[in-house]
Order: C-alpha cells, then sequence, then structure tokens
C-alpha cells in the first residue's frame, strides 16, 4: 500500500473512533417506581439511587404472574438465571416462561448480574426431569447447545403476559433490561416489565 493511501486510511479510522465511543451503552435497571409523570418514571433502585426513565411512545409493557412447574411444557421457551451449586452444577435461581410470539428473544447463555457468578439462559425447554415434588433438572436448548439446570423449591417461576400502562404506578416492582442514555442524558426505555399483584421481578 502507498504510503499516502495508509496515512488516508489511518485518518480515516482515527475520524471513525468518536462515533465507536459515544455509542449508547444499555442501563439494566431493577427497582420500584416511586413518581410517575406522563412517559417518565422516578425508579428507586435495588442500590436505593433514584433513577429517572423516560419511556418511548411505542414502548412494549409487559406484566410478571406467578407461575409454577407445571406450567414449564416441552418446548417451552424460557429464561433462567442460574447460579453455580456447591456440586459444580447449576441451580436455578428464576425462571421466565415467555409467550409463544417472543420465542427467540435473547436466545443465547450470557454472564448475568442478579447475583455473583450467575447467568442467563435464553431457550427452548426441551426436557423436565422431575425428582421428588418440587425439584427435577431442566435441559434447555440454545443455539445447538444444551445446559442442565437443576430446578429447586426455591426457584421463582413467573410467566409474561399483556401489560397495563396503568399498572405503572408508584409501589410497583419493575425490571428494564435495556434503557439507554438519548442525547440530553436522559435514559430512555423502549420496553418495561413489571410485577402485577406486588410481584417482583426475580431475574
Amino acid at each position: 500500500m502507498p504510503v499516502s493511501a495508509f496515512f488516508a486510511a489511518l485518518a480515516t479510522f482515527l475520524l471513525a473512533l468518536p462515533s465507536f465511543a459515544q455509542q449508547p451503552q444499555p442501563v439494566r435497571i431493577r427497582g420500584m417506581i416511586e413518581a410517575v409523570d406522563g412517559p417518565s418514571l422516578t425508579i428507586k433502585s435495588r442500590n436505593g439511587e433514584a433513577v429517572k426513565v423516560r419511556l418511548a411512545d411505542n414502548a412494549r409493557i409487559s406484566a410478571l404472574v406467578k407461575a409454577s412447574a407445571a406450567d414449564l411444557k416441552p418446548n417451552t421457551y424460557i429464561g433462567v438465571t442460574s447460579v453455580p451449586a456447591s456440586d459444580g452444577s447449576e441451580k436455578a435461581v428464576a425462571v421466565h416462561i415467555f409467550p409463544e410470539e417472543r420465542r427467540g428473544t435473547a436466545e443465547g447463555r450470557v454472564n448475568w448480574d442478579l447475583l455473583p457468578d450467575s447467568k442467563m439462559t435464553n431457550g427452548a425447554l426441551n426436557l423436565l426431569q422431575v425428582e421428588g415434588v418440587h425439584g427435577g433438572t431442566m435441559t434447555v436448548s440454545y443455539k445447538g447447545q444444551e445446559a442442565k439446570i437443576a430446578l429447586t423449591p426455591e426457584t421463582k417461576i413467573v410467566a409474561y403476559t399483556g401489560g397495563d400502562k396503568g399498572e405503572l404506578k408508584p409501589g410497583t416492582q419493575i425490571i428494564i433490561f435495556g434503557a439507554t442514555r438519548g442525547d440530553d442524558g436522559v435514559l430512555q426505555a423502549t420496553a418495561i416489565s413489571y410485577g402485577r399483584d406486588g410481584l417482583v421481578p426475580p431475574m
């Protein structure tokens, strides 16, 4: 490559760096609504900080309701929050059941921030091998891979259902998976999930 062409390419790359640096980073928010002002919510996060979030006009609003192991049917699309067990296996802290129209949402397995060393696995339930009254082992398939995760009596199981914006009021517990900071510095969200009837989103 001629020297002039090399420096031209280098200059183009360096000019592009600021745009990469300015890409908004998604923020996960868990907490309780303290105040509502039109599309803006003030949320007391789990660390005690007051966070202001503005909902998009077309934001997806979903409610979470209590469910049980009986709702974990073969091929159900689920998300599992898990932590390492003392024997080196994994145990589920929480399972959330997606409606069929949201199959494929965030499919995969990633590190999670609910608890130390926790992970989130989104995929299809291949098998639930029942062990005792409330226990069992789930085999979750995602992107051609599988994860075996223990279901325990302490595992919280919830399901997504249609939400109602009118239920977003002070005292309601919420989780926002990906708020981003707008040009005005205010966090904005295109989706929010909340616990119905006092439920705290467990993921």
